[in-house]
């Protein structure tokens, strides 16, 4: 293996020389001083010396105030009032001097006040129900009985009216009873009584041939019962019943009906002030001395045999009448004394006509004989077409109490 072998360094290189222990000592010393004096000075060189307060730590407790409140705007000056003027001394008044009196002024007329031409409800009695009068005829509120309603005709047609209890038809009922009295002095009732009539007509182009018809009157002094019957072939077609009391006021119905196919009812209500109609038809008010279709014949004869004398020829009576159906105000004109013939005999009479006042009112005309106690001899009712049916009496026979 080679051997390593050091050269010799040559003579002239010399070896450096060490510092001294003293030398490093001061070195040493002149950097620690450096570095504390770097140390000490870089706070100033950086900024402005740090707070005392800032390496101490202190616990305290800090208490908010609430918000103080906010102060109410101030209000606004108030002008202060003045004082009022100081009110001038008045001056004495002088005494004045008499002045002449003027007269008082003169009343204004005043209007009279209107008075109602309506005359006030009667009493119940035959004042208001039946009036006679002599002028011109009170306006008719209802029209006319349905075709052979008081006749009973045979194939006659139904007619409505108006019947509705409309304060004009008490206005007329009311004006017709401003004429004579009749009180019940003055009306004979007749007894019971059965008439046979023989019945011809006309239907159409058909004349009425084989009808007959009956008329059953039966009262007691009290209470009375009515029945119309039309028959044919021994079979009855239509009939009329009328049934009631007897009182101050002549015949007082309380129920009518009417069967032909089949039966229509009114109602007389007297507590109430009322005609009700089986129909359902609108109720009417009551008058004083009411009737229906059947029973206004006999009243109207008792009416005339209680006192001819208060109805002379011209004079007419206006009684409310009550049909099925409905009800109006009848005016009855009342003519002289006339003969006639009919199949029972000839007779003395006195016609009582219901004239036609609208366009599909029937006309009724009934004859009545003094001798028989102005009972009827003779009923006909003719409708606007032209059909009629004409009862005529045949014959007159006692009959017994009413039951």
């Amino acid at each position: 293996m080679p051997t390593l072998v050091a050269s010799p360094l040559p003579s002239s290189a010399a070896p450096p020389a060490r510092p001294s222990w003293r030398a490093l000592a001061g070195l040493t010393l002149a950097v620690a001083l450096a570095h504390v004096l770097l140390l000490d000075l870089a706070p100033t060189a950086i900024g402005p010396d740090p707070s005392p307060l800032a390496n101490k730590f202190i616990t305290r407790t800090i208490v908010i105030a609430p918000p103080a409140a906010e102060k109410p705007a101030a209000a606004p000056p108030v002008a202060e009032a003045k004082p009022p003027p100081p009110a001038k001394p008045r001056r004495p008044r002088e005494p004045s001097r008499p002045r002449p009196v003027a007269p008082p002024p003169e009343p204004v007329p005043q209007p009279a006040p209107q008075v109602s031409e309506q005359p006030p409800a009667q009493t119940p009695d035959l004042t208001a129900q039946n009036a006679i009068d002599s002028g011109a005829p009170p306006p008719e509120q209802a029209a006319s009985a349905p075709a052979g309603a008081m006749l009973g005709g045979a194939g006659s047609t139904a007619n409505t009216g108006v019947g509705n209890g409309a304060p004009g038809e008490a206005a007329g009922a009311a004006s017709a009873a401003a004429g004579n009295v009749v009180g019940p002095e003055a009306l004979r009732i007749p007894g019971s009584v059965k008439l046979a009539f023989a019945v011809t007509g006309q239907q159409g182009a058909s004349p009425m041939q084989g009808v007959f018809g009956d008329l059953v009157w039966l009262q007691d002094g009290s209470s009375y019962d009515a029945r119309l019957s039309l028959k044919f072939l021994f079979r009855t077609i239509r009939s009329q019943h009328s049934t009631g009391r007897i009182g101050p006021t002549g015949i007082e119905p309380a129920r009518f009906s009417e069967s032909r196919k089949g039966e229509l009812a009114s109602h007389f209500l007297r507590d109430q002030g009322q005609i009700m109609f089986s129909n359902n038809a609108p109720s009417v008010p009551l008058l004083p001395g009411a009737q229906d279709r059947l029973s206004v014949v006999m009243q109207l004869g008792g009416m005339l045999a209680g006192d001819p004398g208060r109805y002379p020829a011209g004079s007419r009576i206006s009684i409310q009448t009550a049909g099925p159906r409905d009800a109006g105000v009848w005016v009855f004109n009342i003519e002289g004394e006339e003969q006639m013939s009919v199949p029972a005999g000839d007779y003395t009479v006195r016609k009582l006509t219901r004239s036609p006042r609208r366009e599909f009112d029937d006309k009724i005309e009934i004859w009545l004989a003094p001798a028989l106690g102005y009972l009827p001899v003779r009923m006909k009712q003719t409708q606007p077409n032209g059909d009629f049916a004409d009862m005529q009496l045949r014959e007159s026979l006692p009959a017994g109490p009413a039951s």
